[in-house]
């Protein structure tokens, strides 16, 4: 199993999850997440050992999101397009993806990786313009993926049934 199947199986992403994960508020909401967590971690300069408690609340809310929208009336925007286009990502050992998408996911995922680490080592040594910098690549490499995924929806709908029926 990889690394990536423990995420998913983390979250626990049933099709009932997917569908109600594709409302363009779950997508937009999520990404005020990272801020506020960052916020909530460097809270711990003030607040001490209190700080794991909104830090808690920001990864239970990343949780939930993807379950508290109601299923979009249509999933023919931007945003929905970029959750089943992550689906579609994600079924592809059982529905390859097109190779022509591979190289830009994986230089999308490698800024993410790397704002990550820039993002955590400036929380680590309480850096604001290290924590700022590494959050602005994170939130680009997430944006330009999601926009790939969107991509992928657009040419994946047209192959495969079952991602179509995705599409309404």
């Amino acid at each position: 199993m990889t690394s990536l199947d423990q995420l998913t199986n983390l979250f626990h992403m049933t099709d009932q999850v997917w569908s109600r994960h594709a409302n363009p508020w779950s997508v937009w909401t999520r990404y005020g997440a990272l801020p506020l967590l960052i916020g909530a971690i460097w809270s711990r300069v003030w607040w001490g050992w209190f700080a794991l408690l909104p830090t808690l609340l920001v990864i239970l809310w990343i949780w939930l999101n993807p379950r508290m929208f109601p299923k979009p009336k249509t999933t023919r925007q931007w945003a929905s397009k970029a959750v089943i286009g992550e689906r579609i990502w994600l079924n592809q050992k059982q529905v390859p993806i097109p190779r022509h998408h591979r190289p830009v996911i994986a230089v999308t995922n490698t800024v993410n990786a790397i704002g990550f680490g820039i993002c955590l080592w400036g929380l680590w040594s309480l850096h604001p313009y290290l924590t700022l910098m590494g959050l602005s690549w994170v939130i680009l490499g997430k944006t330009w993926f999601l926009d790939r995924m969107v991509w992928l929806c657009d040419e994946m709908s047209d192959r495969c049934p079952q991602y179509q029926e995705w599409l309404y």
